[in-house]
């Protein structure tokens, strides 16, 4: 039996009443997180190229994108929805798959739920939630570092899984949609690698291939049926061999939601740690920047493949994002990360990159090719004295977890940061009806409230 099979079994018994309160709460937090970081996505770079794009692939009435309002065909809704959920790097992540697990799943649910209508809180929730499970298993019992970009590879499953719930689908419908996802699954690390828009782009391309595969699969479309173990199956194929160990006797008992993380700063996951040591050092050490000559940062393989990148102040928005020198400038000159530190217009700061220059990664031993923790800063100041401090849990993390108010902060800040800006009343009305959405008769009505 292909894990396939098992896949479909599970999203077919589970249902709302299968998850258990903390997968309820995790669920609904990381919607209304996502939400907002859809929202602030509309005033990064090249988004309306994305959506002049987006509308030469046909019109129609079927769902809405999200801030602007244009009416699109499902699969090019959920594509935009997507891009705009990653585009800031600021979507939550699953840190032991290493998977931005909600991004894609939640752009392909809202998109269908809108252009089939009276799509339930409860429903959708439920899809979520089972999608999550799926990105994050595959992600998990990876046992290579990344091949290629598997938020958008985990999360093509996640959201033909989450999908085909809401569609209702049968079992050999659900597995032929998956058959089907998997045809179209890809996602190159190079534009990690080189920072390019197509990274955001690729969570598009993912959001978008569920919504096709699953129509196609409602035609009678059929595909391979070993997609996942096969010999050019997911798992020996995009990733370099696996271990499922109990991950599949565990579904339906550990919910994968319930260990996703929050993300506070809007850069790469894998730039959290340091900048989370810098912050911790500003605060127990009365640390100032101009004291600062030097900096180190000892990390695992992962993070140094991922961040540990040279600055340059003709970098890009995507690149400076995933640049953890960069980062740790930012810190230690403002006390904190925000959206507007990545505007191309800000990027090129001489004093910033005075300080980048001086920021050193250096890889540690740590012999998890998934590991993003634990990190270490050191830093050196005038008059010879230095001071370090090591982070085993990042801000955001299940074990140290953001708080409410700092969510709902974060929320907030990326309503009034859009372009064009989505207002107070609006976003505390999204506030309420996400924080009651298993309530909420149709999902379509929060697309009411996102609309600028």
């Amino acid at each position: 039996m292909d894990a396939i099979e098992i896949f479909a079994d599970h999203v077919l018994r589970s249902d709302f009443d299968s998850l258990s309160p903390d997968a309820v709460e995790a669920t609904r937090t990381f919607i209304q997180d996502s939400l907002g970081v859809g929202i602030v996505g509309s005033a990064a770079p090249q988004v309306d190229e994305m959506r002049r794009a987006a509308a030469l692939w046909g019109t129609s009435e079927d769902a809405r994108v999200w801030v602007f309002g244009e009416s699109l065909p499902a699969p090019s809704v959920a594509f935009l929805n997507a891009f705009l959920t990653h585009n800031s790097e600021f979507d939550c992540v699953h840190e032991p798959s290493v998977v931005h697990c909600v991004t894609v799943v939640l752009a392909g649910c809202v998109a269908v739920a809108e252009r089939h209508g009276g799509v339930s809180g409860r429903a959708l929730i439920a899809a979520v939630a089972l999608g999550v499970d799926i990105a994050c298993v595959l992600g998990v019992a990876a046992k290579s570092g990344l091949r290629f970009f598997r938020p958008a590879t985990a999360g093509t499953f996640a959201a033909t899984m989450g999908i085909g719930k809401i569609r209702g689908f049968d079992r050999d419908q659900l597995i032929r949609a998956c058959s089907i996802a998997y045809g179209q699954v890809g996602g190159t690390m190079q534009a990690h690698t080189e920072g390019s828009s197509l990274l955001a782009v690729q969570m598009g391309f993912a959001a978008r291939n569920a919504v096709m595969a699953c129509d196609l699969a409602a035609e009678g479309i059929a595909g391979p049926r070993e997609i996942i173990e096969g010999e050019f199956g997911y798992l020996n194929l995009i990733e370099d061999g696996y271990d499922f160990a109990d991950l599949l006797t565990n579904l339906g008992k550990n919910w994968q939601i319930t260990e996703v993380a929050h993300k506070p700063f809007p850069s790469g996951r894998a730039t959290h740690g340091v900048v989370d040591c810098c912050l911790r050092l500003m605060r127990d050490h009365g640390l100032k920047v101009e004291n600062v000559v030097s900096v180190v940062c000892d990390v695992p393989p992962l993070i140094h493949q991922l961040v540990g990148r040279p600055p340059s102040q003709r970098m890009t928005p995507n690149y400076a994002r995933l640049c953890a020198a960069y980062t740790v400038a930012r810190t230690l000159t403002h006390g904190t990360i925000d959206v507007v530190h990545f505007w191309p217009e800000n990027i090129a700061n001489d004093t910033i990159h005075d300080l980048a220059r001086r920021v050193e990664m250096r890889i540690d031993n740590n012999p998890d090719p998934n590991a993003l923790t634990p990190v270490t800063v050191s830093i050196d100041l005038k008059g010879g004295t230095s001071v370090s401090a090591m982070c085993e849990f990042v801000l955001g993390n299940p074990q140290n977890p953001l708080d409410r108010e700092s969510h709902l902060a974060k929320f907030r800040q990326n309503c009034a940061s859009a372009r064009p800006v989505v207002a107070e009343s609006q976003a505390e009305a999204l506030i309420t009806r996400t924080d009651n959405l298993e309530n909420e008769p149709d999902v379509a009505a929060l697309v009411d409230l996102m609309i600028a």
